[in-house]
């Protein structure tokens, strides 16, 4: 697996020692996800880096370049580590890492195979092309149920809080899509949905020739129309939620819509050229959204 540094190997850690590996990888990374993970308590952050691990380790797996069967076999294993999680004999370093979080934040069991059937998703074949239904499923396995997850450790589980992990997840996502086409389509994936595509005539689904298409910017303001939609009902629902609570989901959703913008600015005419929001402009929106 690309990347994947937690297996059991050798004598294991104590606790501390894992959670201080965890804690540098994370921050090392440098993610939009650290910046808002910087706002919560310490015992807080620690659960969300947990979680983090573990999605890094299933999305490695996803994103191999092993056979198919290797990759699913590997995330099947991932299935029956949570199952041994949940029974109170986790094997994993990172599987041990999240028994602490699990227990204190009550995350649920299915949220983290919800995860990891998404990333089965990616793992079975190269998606290409999905309809819309098959796309939303994706988007609520390999996001919404991490926000499920997540606002669990910020300390707002109620029923609205689970409908902002819903949307923004899905918004999330969407614009994730929306700003790695070209990243994607050099792996062999295309996530841009069926019904869509075929409102803008564009007939074939072999992704760099998606990319091509001069009905591309089109297809994609249709796409970015659907995570504003879901943006909006995310904000929707956070209106009603602990706002102390909910700051790393405000600043991460700020964030995601100011590069969601700017692709819209940009209108996809390079797809290969990267969009980030510069060090300044993450700056403001946690001034903005995470401490005022």
């Amino acid at each position: 697996m690309t990347g994947t540094v937690w297996h059991t190997v050798g004598a294991a850690p104590d606790a501390e020692s894992l959670r201080q590996a965890i804690r540098q990888r994370v921050e090392a990374a440098g993610t939009s996800f650290y910046w808002a993970m910087r706002l919560l308590s310490r015992e807080r952050r620690d659960g969300m880096y947990a979680i983090y691990a573990f999605c890094r380790e299933v999305d490695d797996i996803a994103d191999d370049t092993a056979p198919p069967a290797q990759k699913q076999a590997a995330l099947a294993a991932w299935h029956r580590e949570i199952d041994e999680l949940y029974a109170g004999s986790p094997q994993q370093l990172v599987a041990r890492a999240l028994v602490e979080p699990v227990e204190r934040y009550r995350l649920r069991r299915d949220d983290f195979h919800a995860v990891i059937d998404g990333m089965e998703m990616d793992a079975a074949e190269d998606i290409r092309a999905p309809d819309l239904a098959t796309l939303d499923l994706y988007c609520g396995r390999v996001a919404g149920a991490v926000g499920h997850l997540s606002v669990h450790v910020f300390g707002d589980a109620g029923p609205a809080a689970h409908t902002v992990a819903d949307h923004l997840g899905r918004a999330l996502q969407l614009t994730n899509i929306l700003r790695d086409l070209d990243e994607d389509a050099r792996r062999g994936r295309l996530y841009l949905p069926r019904e869509i595509l075929d409102r803008h005539g564009i007939a074939t689904t072999e992704p760099l020739a998606v990319l091509r298409h001069p009905a591309l910017p089109a297809t994609c303001r249709d796409v970015a129309a659907l995570a504003v939609m879901h943006f909006d009902k995310a904000a929707e629902a956070m209106a009603v939620c602990s706002r102390w609570a909910m700051r790393p989901a405000a600043v991460m959703g700020a964030f995601y819509r100011g590069m969601l913008d700017a692709l819209l600015r940009e209108g996809w005419r390079d797809p290969s050229r990267r969009v980030r929001l510069s060090k300044s402009q993450k700056l403001r929106l946690v001034l903005r959204h995470g401490l005022l």
